[in-house]
């Protein structure tokens, strides 16, 4: 009995599946069970694997040459975060190949609120880096390769710190790679247009607007004296957590992706993100034990808890 060819589904992020890997011809794209080589394939096909797909964004791979990331909220601000990085320290990250943004408009929340509003969509090409998330090996390592690991994104942050604020965003304590408002739950500011920030005060002023705008009662009149203090910024990349670490074979780190939070933040920040309530086994206890400094984070857990 001949077996069917597979069906084919619309090239759409929609449609394709997380972890599958596609034949796509045209608008078209067919499930591939079998290794294929692209080099193999008729003129106009190509293997596209689907390594991520979450909140109307999917990060593809593109005949094993270069990966793209794109959907809702993908913004350049992520694209210039690597172009710095790559810059200006050996820190292993994507380069990045092309992009594309749609126009970033302050739109009223009224508008957002409607069913009809489409917000902006971006696409960021770039290059594959080797190795597997930290996330897939964390818990098959001992003690030994989980504190080389943690060492080792210690050292990575401490060059990441380092890298100049370009002079056009000089005066600036907090902002996005490019200087843009930061799109952080904690930060994002209530009115519009965004005011920037200044200094280690206003950002905890920001946050504490928000924590009483979104019902934080419990520390009223105690919150803004428990957040830790920082008198410079530095540059932060501020979501490093297993999924977005890369790891080869003998736990050497190839590489830190996602960077769309990347900014500049208070000193302290980097140690906060990495230490936010999340569900990554030891991996914070690793990261606490290993870190060079250690900060008091009563204040930012105390409105997490209310602003998330």
């Amino acid at each position: 009995m001949t077996e069917s060819p597979p069906t084919g589904v619309l090239f759409d992020r929609v449609h394709l599946q997380q972890g599958q890997r596609y034949i796509k011809d045209g608008n078209l794209a067919f499930p591939c069970q079998s290794p294929v080589n692209p080099l193999d394939l008729p003129k106009g096909q190509e293997v596209v694997t689907v390594l991520a797909k979450q909140n109307a964004r999917i990060v593809l791979e593109w005949d094993e040459s270069f990966v793209t990331k794109s959907g809702f909220g993908i913004l350049f601000p992520e694209a210039e975060a690597m172009k710095l990085v790559a810059k200006h320290t050996d820190v292993p990250v994507p380069e990045v190949i092309f992009t594309h943004f749609d126009p970033v408009e302050d739109v009223p929340p009224s508008v957002c609120l409607k069913p009809s509003y489409r917000p902006p969509e971006g696409t960021i090409g770039m290059t594959i880096v080797p190795g597997i998330t930290l996330e897939k090996k964390w818990d098959t390592l001992d003690d030994e390769a989980k504190e080389s690991i943690c060492l080792q994104l210690w050292n990575l942050t401490s060059k990441i710190r380092n890298i100049p604020r370009p002079q056009e965003l000089e005066g600036l304590y907090q902002c996005a790679a490019d200087g843009s408002p930061s799109q952080d739950p904690m930060l994002e500011d209530l009115q519009k247009p965004a005011r920037p920030i200044l200094n280690d005060s206003e950002l905890h002023a920001r946050i504490y607007e928000r924590y009483l705008h979104f019902g934080g009662r419990r520390y009223e009149n105690q919150l803004l004296d428990m957040f830790p203090l920082s008198e410079r910024s530095v540059f932060t990349h501020a979501d490093i957590a297993p999924r977005n670490v890369m790891v080869d074979e003998q736990n050497n780190v190839t590489g830190i992706l996602d960077w769309e939070w990347a900014g500049w933040y208070p000193e302290y920040w980097e140690y906060a993100q990495i230490m936010r309530p999340a569900f990554w086994g030891d991996f914070q206890n690793w990261m606490d034990r290993t870190a060079p400094q250690r900060w008091d984070l009563r204040g930012i857990n105390a409105a997490r808890k209310v602003l998330f």
